[in-house]
Order: C-alpha cells, then sequence, then structure tokens
C-alpha cells in the first residue's frame, strides 16, 4: 500500500514539474517576441533593413546587366572555342603518342636484335675457342 502511495504522489509531481515547465516556456517564448518586436522598432534595425533592400536592388540591377550585356553568349562561344582547341590538341597528342610508341618499338627491336647478334657473336666465340 505504500508503493502505491509513493506513485501517486510521484505523478502529480511530475504533472506539476511538466506545467511548470510549459509555463517558463510560455514565458520565454513571450519574452523572446517582445525583445525582437522591440528590436525592430529600433533606429539600428532600419537602417540596417534599408540598407539591406538597397543592397539587394543594386545586386539585382547587376545581375540584369550582365544578362543584357550578352556575357553568356560570350562565355558559351569561349567555351565552345575552348573545346574546339582541347580536341585538336588532343588528336595530336594521340598522333604524337602513336609516333613515339612506334620509335620506341623500333628502337627495342633493334636493341633486340643486337643483343641477338652479340649472344650469336659470343656462342661462336666460344665454339671455336672450345674446339
Amino acid at each position: 500500500m505504500e508503493e502505491s502511495k509513493t506513485q501517486e504522489q510521484a505523478q502529480p509531481e511530475k504533472e506539476r514539474l511538466i506545467d511548470k515547465a510549459k509555463k517558463l516556456i510560455d514565458k520565454a517564448d513571450d519574452f523572446i517576441d517582445d525583445k525582437v518586436e522591440d528590436l525592430r522598432q529600433t533606429e539600428a534595425f532600419k537602417k540596417v533593413k534599408d540598407t539591406y533592400e538597397k543592397a539587394e536592388d543594386y545586386v539585382e540591377d547587376k545581375i540584369e546587366d550582365i544578362k543584357q550585356s550578352g556575357v553568356k553568349e560570350k562565355l558559351e562561344s569561349f567555351a565552345d572555342k575552348v573545346e574546339d582547341k582541347t580536341e585538336e590538341t588532343v588528336a595530336k597528342m594521340k598522333e604524337f603518342s602513336k609516333k613515339a610508341a612506334e620509335k620506341t618499338a623500333d628502337k627495342l627491336e633493334d636493341i633486340a636484335e643486337n643483343l641477338k647478334k652479340k649472344a650469336g657473336d659470343i656462342d661462336k666465340k666460344e665454339e671455336t675457342g672450345n674446339a
């Protein structure tokens, strides 16, 4: 029986704490709202807001100027030219790589032939020296 009384007492305490916390949160929320409203009424806030709006208008005007100046088309044209040049350069690099690979293969074949000849000469010397 004592346990049930303790549990019953704990339950109202929890509820009271929750109610108190809710009230405290509501008061804090109201306080913050009041202070924000007070801040909005200050001259400093009004000046900052005005400056922000002017800056926003300025940026929008400059964006419009850029759009009207044809920069987008110029950049697209430039990008096309760069792409064409890149393709040309890549084609030249492929051709150069092919030629370099062929020359390297030829040189390696020459070296291999020279090594075979030298190995053949050494074998002949050994055969004549042993006979």
